[in-house]
């Protein structure tokens, strides 16, 4: 008896060792990832300031000037757009699922959304030349008055919103299902409508588990390069200023360029700077709300 019960501790002690040794790996990957990236990109933060790098909109490599701003503009343009057409959508799906739709359409609906955020985002790209592009500049700009060839922040934001609309309904509908139905059937009980519940006691009672899947679903589309880099255009010359402006976010920029202008002297410290911009930023949002949502949990005393 004895001897059993001290080999079954003795897999628990090994098991508990390896699993946590493979948590330390994971962890180191991303902390080797962070170093990589500082360490080549060193050559920047010992030549230039960083509002230099930051809040300077002159690109030209080959004199020596790497200012980012017309890139992180081009970013956030994008990557707003995306926000304020996908979060509505979004969160609406969300309540329309929990709240409103039989369990058979919510069974059968659940996995076409899943399917939709594993769909490569080339293949979104391709969707977006082929639709949105020609949409955006033979019906959206006109009807507008303004002039464009389609490959702008519309299209790319556009075609972002549907890649990231998935992951924020999701998350909704996950944090709506914690609600406790308790407080749902109380004002429902006392004369309120099912969309004056949704209003009042739903988006009020999930409002930290919203802007957690908000924040995911940002760090999603920060990141996002092959079907921004088709659409938006991926001019240097300026800042946007306009929907219906070509951009040129980030990622797009270290996609086109690394492996192509090594030769320029900085070129490959700049790009990696890119990089690692990109990662702190997706690592910032993505831990903040890992923070949210465990708080909205814990409001909720579940």
């Amino acid at each position: 008896m004895g001897d059993h019960l001290s080999e079954r501790l003795r897999t628990e002690r090994t098991g508990k060792f390896f699993t946590l040794f493979l948590l330390c790996i994971v962890n180191l990957l991303l902390l080797s990832m962070i170093i990589s990236l500082l360490y080549k990109s060193s050559a920047i933060f010992f030549n230039y300031t960083l509002s230099e790098t930051l809040f300077s909109a002159n690109w030209k490599p080959l004199q020596g000037h790497f200012g980012f701003a017309v890139f992180l503009w081009g970013t956030l343009w994008v990557t707003g757009l995306a926000l304020i057409l996908a979060a509505p959508v979004g969160i609406f799906t969300a309540i329309f699922l929990s709240e409103y739709a039989p369990a058979k359409i919510r069974r059968l609906t659940k996995p076409l959304i899943d399917l939709l955020a594993s769909i490569p985002s080339v293949v979104f790209g391709l969707v977006g030349l082929t639709v949105i592009v020609p949409f955006v500049r033979d019906h959206v700009a006109p009807f507008l008055g303004v002039t464009t060839n389609g490959y702008c922040i519309l299209s790319g934001g556009t075609i972002l919103a549907i890649m990231i609309l998935p992951i924020i309904s999701h998350l909704c509908l996950e944090v709506f299902r914690t609600v406790p139905r308790g407080i749902k059937e109380a004002a429902l009980a006392l004369g309120a409508t099912k969309w004056e519940v949704s209003k009042h006691v739903l988006l009020r009672e999930a409002q930290g588990g919203i802007a957690a899947a908000i924040l995911t679903g940002f760090a999603r589309a920060f990141g996002e390069t092959m079907a921004v880099l088709m659409l938006v255009g991926n001019v240097t010359s300026k800042i946007p200023h306009s929907i219906f402006d070509p951009a040129y976010p980030l990622s797009a920029l270290i996609a086109n360029n690394y492996g192509e202008m090594m030769s320029i002297p900085l070129y490959d410290a700049a790009l990696m700077m890119a990089a690692l911009l990109l990662l702190i930023v997706v690592i910032f949002f993505t831990a903040f709300s890992r923070l949210v949502l465990p708080r909205f949990m814990k409001g909720l005393n579940l």
